[in-house]
């Protein structure tokens, strides 16, 4: 029998988003999941304890489920486990069939996966990988804003990897393509999952080598070069976007 005392994570998702009674991760008992939430999967460990991954229950309050980013300020491993939650979530809704032969997938917990059930084709989480860059030019970063941005954030430069192209090559091209910029001695920061919905980010810090800034205002809303000292609103903390421009601007 489960002892009560037994502390957990949970993370409850459903359609992308989590349940967050108190704008929180919840910890509950063991006894309290197997009661509650009678399908849960271990999807690792953190300070200690196990974090379970479950769907949707209909004793979850809908109005408690909230968006990934709601738990940006959680320690970097734990924010990561509960991204994993989000990407199977999204694996099983949007892997529902066999891409070989039809056949109807079932989610196997064993190894993160959906397998056929007639031909037993083994199907992983797609998972995108992107870059994600801070340009320097002197003591200046080059930021960008979004259409999405509607609080007039600006934030580093990212994009889709394509197929054939090197991971310095795909930041080469976003840069140019997006600002009009050429960069140099390119090089690799961090990187950080990014379940919305299964990006895998991939963090670079490049110097600027020439060309006058040209945004893409196809993709872009504004792209300007800030003072280091002089930054407007920026990515929030918890993300890597927010890390890079630390890297380049805070002094060490």
């Amino acid at each position: 029998m489960s002892d009560r005392n037994d502390l957990v994570y949970l993370c409850c998702v459903s359609h992308g988003k989590m349940w967050l009674p108190d704008h929180s991760l919840p910890i509950i008992s063991k006894y309290q999941l197997d009661k509650t939430f009678p399908t849960h999967y271990v999807i690792g460990h953190y300070d200690g304890k196990v974090v379970y991954y479950t769907n949707f229950s209909e004793t979850c309050d809908s109005s408690q489920f909230e968006s990934l980013r709601a738990l940006l300020a959680l320690p970097p491993a734990l924010f990561n486990l509960a991204g994993k939650a989000v990407q199977l979530d999204h694996m099983q809704r949007t892997q529902g069939f066999c891409s070989y032969c039809g056949g109807k997938n079932a989610f196997d917990a064993d190894h993160s996966a959906m397998i056929c059930g007639s031909c037993n084709t083994v199907s992983y989480p797609r998972i995108s990988p992107c870059i994600i860059v801070a340009v320097k030019r002197d003591e200046q970063i080059l930021l960008a804003q979004h259409p999405r941005h509607k609080n007039g954030m600006f934030t580093v430069l990212a994009g889709f990897v394509e197929a054939g192209e090197t991971l310095e090559a795909c930041v080469a091209r976003e840069v140019k393509e997006e600002t009009g910029v050429d960069v140099t001695n390119i090089r690799y920061f961090d990187s950080q999952p990014w379940a919305f919905p299964s990006n895998l980010m991939m963090g670079f810090i490049a110097d600027y080598a020439g060309g006058e800034l040209s945004p893409d205002y196809e993709e872009l809303t504004d792209a300007r070069w800030f003072d280091v000292n002089d930054l407007p609103l920026v990515a929030p903390e918890g993300t890597i976007a927010k890390r890079l421009i630390d890297a380049v601007t805070i002094k060490r």
